[in-house]
């Protein structure tokens, strides 16, 4: 996800893979052609693959060379996997003193669990996450897809981003130190060299984005010093938020304030005497008497189809929405105006063609494009080497044929 995002922006991303297997998210899921499935593809856009058997020294030699012209390298073996491969951040600090380099793991690089795997669904249950989610009548539960892994990767992006910034910022440091050393007369004081930029060493660990997924819930139960309750679709502080069942299919309804919790009961479900109960006049109040209130509210929303409902909270100004199937919600219009689902040629997928979704980024009005589908495997190797390394066709031909590529 964090190169991926990268790539969003337009960064060139060199994806290295084992020549055999590749990717594992390449095996898992829906298969799209021979090397893709749609769990590959939902990760993988904007990035070129290449095959290099990292077991191999002449393997280990290529990502080298590539580490020397590179901003920035990006691994997630497991603890210590690199540095016996000779590809950690000191040995490619050695050669690209510039390089940011980020490291992402499951748990603390310098703490005792360092050499643990990381798995989104273990750290969900470590870091308190499953117990935030479902009813409270029901077991803990864990999101719907690996929310975990997504966030580290985009906290890893915005990390290796600010590195980005911070290097140019001493390039241009520099630069403006060199020219007025050269402006300087012989008589005059020499300049002070700004400190050179050494690069940057980023360790990103699931566990610790997981905790710091827990927010204000997290929070809370240390002022309280106990668990917090579970809510389900509800929300723990305000009355009525949450899904709620229509007369004929459920729907989203979001009363953040007062005001609007008296244009619900006055013009939505027609009940002026719930809005005028003193007892229901704030938030803090309705908490008080959510058991009692709240089904009170699900008998007038059932009692009416949701079309009719979202109408009228559209009008009174009330946030309200339907709840979708996630093939209804890809389908939707909303998706379509927006071109969040793309259609990419694929040799190997039936009819020629692969849905991948858009990025989500909008910058001047535009959506930021797909320079490249989500790769099949190795597809790019002998283009990157003979363009970056210039590797000549019978030297490309030699690694293929040990394996190396």
């Amino acid at each position: 996800m964090c190169a991926q995002a990268l790539g969003d922006f337009g960064a060139d991303v060199i994806k290295i893979e084992h020549p055999k297997r590749g990717d594992d998210t390449r095996d898992w899921g829906v298969k799209i052609g021979k090397t893709e499935t749609a769990y590959y593809a939902s990760a993988n856009r904007n990035k070129r693959s290449v095959t290099v058997d990292l077991q191999t020294p002449e393997g280990q030699q290529i990502v080298r060379e590539l580490a020397k012209q590179s901003d920035v390298v990006l691994q997630n073996f497991k603890f210590g996997g690199v540095d016996k491969m000779g590809l950690g951040f000191a040995d490619l600090q050695a050669l690209q003193p510039e390089l940011i380099y980020c490291s992402i793991s499951g748990y603390n690089r310098s703490g005792p669990e360092a050499a643990r795997p990381g798995y989104d669904i273990v750290v969900q249950g470590e870091a308190g996450l499953m117990a935030l989610n479902g009813e409270v009548s029901q077991p803990p539960l864990k999101f719907g897809v690996a929310a975990v892994d997504m966030f580290t990767g985009m906290y890893a992006t915005q990390a290796i981003l600010a590195a980005l910034f911070e290097r140019e910022q001493a390039r241009q440091a520099a630069k403006k130190m060199a020219e007025a050393k050269a402006g300087e007369t012989k008589a005059g004081e020499a300049s002070q060299e700004p400190p050179a930029f050494k690069g940057r060493h980023i360790e990103m660990a699931l566990f610790d984005t997981g905790l710091l997924m827990t927010t204000y819930v997290g929070l809370e139960a240390l002022l309280h010093q106990q668990e917090p309750l579970r809510y389900g679709n509800e929300h723990p502080t305000i009355v009525p938020y949450g899904v709620f069942q229509a007369a004929d299919g459920p729907m989203v309804i979001a009363v953040g304030n007062n005001s609007q919790f008296e244009r619900f009961c006055r013009e939505v479900i027609e009940r002026p005497d719930l809005a005028d109960n003193p007892d229901l006049k704030t938030n803090l109040s309705r908490l008080q008497v959510r058991d009692t209130l709240v089904p009170e509210l699900l008998k007038e929303i059932k009692a009416r189809p949701r079309s009719l409902m979202l109408a009228r909270m559209k009008a009174a100004q009330i946030p309200c929405g339907e709840v979708l199937g996630v093939l209804e919600a890809l389908q939707s219009e909303r998706a379509q105006q927006g071109g969040l689902v793309t259609e990419q040629a694929h040799p190997f997928a039936s009819g020629g063609k692969t849905h991948v979704m858009a990025p989500p980024y909008r910058i001047n009005g535009e959506r930021l494009p797909i320079r490249y589908a989500p790769p099949m495997l190795g597809e790019h190797t002998e283009a990157v080497l003979a363009e970056l390394l210039a590797l000549p066709a019978d030297e490309l031909a030699r690694l293929k044929g040990l394996g190396v590529i």
